[in-house]
Protein backbone atom coordinates (compact mmCIF):
# COMPACT_ATOMS: atom_id res chain seq x y z
CA UNK A 1 0.00 0.00 0.00
CA UNK A 2 2.60 2.17 0.92
CA UNK A 3 5.40 1.31 -1.95
CA UNK A 4 6.58 3.01 -4.45
CA UNK A 5 5.63 6.20 -2.70
CA UNK A 6 8.41 8.25 -4.28
CA UNK A 7 8.48 6.62 -7.96
CA UNK A 8 5.78 8.74 -9.97
CA UNK A 9 6.54 6.68 -13.03
CA UNK A 10 4.93 3.65 -11.46
CA UNK A 11 1.51 2.92 -12.14
CA UNK A 12 -0.19 2.03 -8.97
CA UNK A 13 -3.41 -0.18 -8.37
CA UNK A 14 -6.16 1.15 -6.45
CA UNK A 15 -4.91 0.67 -2.87
CA UNK A 16 -1.73 1.88 -3.65
CA UNK A 17 -3.51 5.01 -5.36
CA UNK A 18 -5.50 5.40 -1.51
CA UNK A 19 -2.06 5.16 0.25
CA UNK A 20 -0.63 7.22 -2.14
CA UNK A 21 -3.74 9.96 -1.22
CA UNK A 22 -3.16 9.40 2.57
CA UNK A 23 1.11 9.94 2.31
CA UNK A 24 1.30 13.10 0.71
CA UNK A 25 -2.19 14.11 1.96
CA UNK A 26 -0.62 14.37 5.39
CA UNK A 27 2.44 15.59 4.08
CA UNK A 28 0.75 18.24 2.58
CA UNK A 29 -0.85 19.64 5.73
CA UNK A 30 2.24 19.62 7.51
CA UNK A 31 3.91 21.63 5.08
CA UNK A 32 1.26 24.06 4.66
CA UNK A 33 0.68 24.31 8.37
CA UNK A 34 4.32 24.68 8.93
CA UNK A 35 5.24 27.41 5.57
CA UNK A 36 1.55 29.07 6.71
CA UNK A 37 2.88 29.93 10.02
CA UNK A 38 6.38 30.86 8.81
CA UNK A 39 4.66 33.18 6.28
CA UNK A 40 2.24 34.55 8.73
CA UNK A 41 5.57 35.31 11.21
CA UNK A 42 7.15 36.94 8.78
CA UNK A 43 4.13 39.23 8.37
CA UNK A 44 4.35 38.11 4.65
CA UNK A 45 0.15 37.89 3.44
CA UNK A 46 -1.46 38.59 0.31
CA UNK A 47 -1.40 41.51 -1.56
CA UNK A 48 -4.13 43.95 -1.23
CA UNK A 49 -4.84 42.86 2.51
CA UNK A 50 -4.15 45.18 5.15
CA UNK A 51 -4.65 43.36 7.96
CA UNK A 52 -3.86 39.71 8.40
CA UNK A 53 -6.55 37.45 9.78
CA UNK A 54 -8.05 34.06 9.65
CA UNK A 55 -8.97 34.03 6.45
CA UNK A 56 -5.88 35.48 5.32
CA UNK A 57 -4.58 32.17 6.48
CA UNK A 58 -6.83 30.05 4.60
CA UNK A 59 -6.56 31.96 1.37
CA UNK A 60 -2.39 31.50 1.90
CA UNK A 61 -3.33 27.34 2.90
CA UNK A 62 -5.42 27.17 -0.35
CA UNK A 63 -2.42 28.52 -2.01
CA UNK A 64 0.37 26.16 -1.00
CA UNK A 65 -2.26 23.37 -1.59
CA UNK A 66 -2.80 24.19 -5.14
CA UNK A 67 1.01 24.63 -5.74
CA UNK A 68 1.83 21.43 -4.11
CA UNK A 69 -1.33 19.27 -6.65
CA UNK A 70 0.13 20.97 -9.57
CA UNK A 71 3.78 19.98 -8.59
CA UNK A 72 3.01 16.27 -7.75
CA UNK A 73 0.54 16.31 -11.21
CA UNK A 74 3.25 17.90 -13.27
CA UNK A 75 5.77 15.41 -11.88
CA UNK A 76 3.62 12.23 -12.28
CA UNK A 77 2.77 13.41 -16.12
CA UNK A 78 6.24 13.94 -16.47
CA UNK A 79 7.97 10.44 -14.96
CA UNK A 80 5.23 8.38 -16.89
CA UNK A 81 5.80 10.19 -20.01
CA UNK A 82 1.84 11.67 -20.33
CA UNK A 83 2.84 14.89 -21.29
CA UNK A 84 1.50 14.24 -24.84
CA UNK A 85 -1.71 12.68 -23.58
CA UNK A 86 -4.78 15.34 -23.45
CA UNK A 87 -6.78 13.27 -20.80
CA UNK A 88 -3.77 13.46 -18.60
CA UNK A 89 -3.59 17.20 -18.77
CA UNK A 90 -7.20 17.94 -18.93
CA UNK A 91 -6.81 15.84 -15.38
CA UNK A 92 -4.42 17.67 -14.42
CA UNK A 93 -5.75 21.03 -15.02
CA UNK A 94 -9.20 19.99 -13.77
CA UNK A 95 -7.45 18.87 -10.40
CA UNK A 96 -5.93 21.59 -10.19
CA UNK A 97 -9.07 23.75 -10.37
CA UNK A 98 -10.81 21.50 -7.87
CA UNK A 99 -8.09 21.99 -5.58
CA UNK A 100 -7.98 26.31 -5.59
CA UNK A 101 -11.89 26.69 -5.84
CA UNK A 102 -13.05 23.55 -3.44
CA UNK A 103 -10.10 22.02 -1.67
CA UNK A 104 -7.28 20.66 -1.57
CA UNK A 105 -8.31 17.18 -0.45
CA UNK A 106 -10.66 16.53 -4.10
CA UNK A 107 -7.42 17.65 -6.18
CA UNK A 108 -5.58 15.33 -4.52
CA UNK A 109 -7.95 12.91 -5.83
CA UNK A 110 -7.35 13.52 -9.43
CA UNK A 111 -3.22 13.21 -8.75
CA UNK A 112 -4.19 9.73 -6.89
CA UNK A 113 -6.08 8.97 -9.94
CA UNK A 114 -3.73 10.03 -12.31
CA UNK A 115 -0.65 7.72 -10.45
CA UNK A 116 -2.99 4.26 -12.05
CA UNK A 117 -2.69 5.64 -15.62
CA UNK A 118 -0.42 3.61 -17.20
CA UNK A 119 2.61 5.15 -18.84
CA UNK A 120 3.91 5.17 -21.95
Amino acid sequence: MFGHLTDFSHSRTNGEALGFFVFFTVLMVGISTVLGSVLGTLGLHLVGTGVSTIMTGVDVNTMIGTLFVLILSSLILVNKKLTGDLLSIILTVVGVYVSYEIGMLLGMLVVSYLTTIKGK
